[in-house]
Parts: C-alpha cells; sequence; structure tokens
C-alpha cells in the first residue's frame, strides 16, 4: 500500500527535496544558480543556467552525478559545473 501512495503522492517516502537556489551568481552574462538537494544522506549537484534570450528568459537545468556530504561542497561544485556549460556551449545550450 506504501508504494501506491507515493505513487499518487499519499505519502512522505524518501529524504529527497526539491532543490531551492543555495547560491546565484551572474558569470559571462549568464545566471548561475545552484540547487544542490538532499539524496541519500548526501548532498546531489544540481543547478540551473539562464539568460535573457531576445526578451525570453531561457533556462538550462542540470544534474550530475556527484554527491558530497556538505552542502557547501555541493554549491561549489555546482556553480563550477554551471560555468563550465557557460564555457563550452554558451547560447546553444538553449537550442
Amino acid at each position: 500500500m506504501s508504494f501506491l501512495k507515493r505513487l499518487f503522492g499519499g505519502g512522505g517516502g524518501g529524504d529527497a527535496q526539491a532543490p531551492a537556489a543555495a547560491k546565484e551568481i551572474e558569470y559571462k552574462g549568464f545566471a548561475i544558480k545552484a540547487t544542490p538537494y538532499k539524496e541519500g544522506g548526501q548532498f546531489q549537484t544540481c543547478g540551473v543556467v539562464s539568460k535573457e534570450v531576445d526578451g525570453v528568459v531561457k533556462e538550462h537545468k542540470f544534474i550530475r552525478a556527484d554527491r558530497f556530504s556538505t552542502l557547501d561542497d555541493a554549491v561549489e561544485v555546482s556553480l563550477t559545473k554551471g560555468r563550465q556549460l557557460v564555457d563550452e556551449q554558451g547560447e546553444r545550450m538553449f537550442g
């Protein structure tokens, strides 16, 4: 029964939490938000890269397999991954 409750939103289940912006930076005209979340007792690398293009805010969400025991470490790696995406792909990541 608990499986059905989780499937249809009736139970608390797991310790995964919706990501909230832990830190945001500006980098080469892009906004990078670190949004790590707790999964399995550790913090999962996660973030959002956004930029206004032709009057519309475009977003690219990313999640990486890297996990850390502290939120601070996960935030720093998330920001690093965001900068790497900007350097490698630029506005192409929105296409």
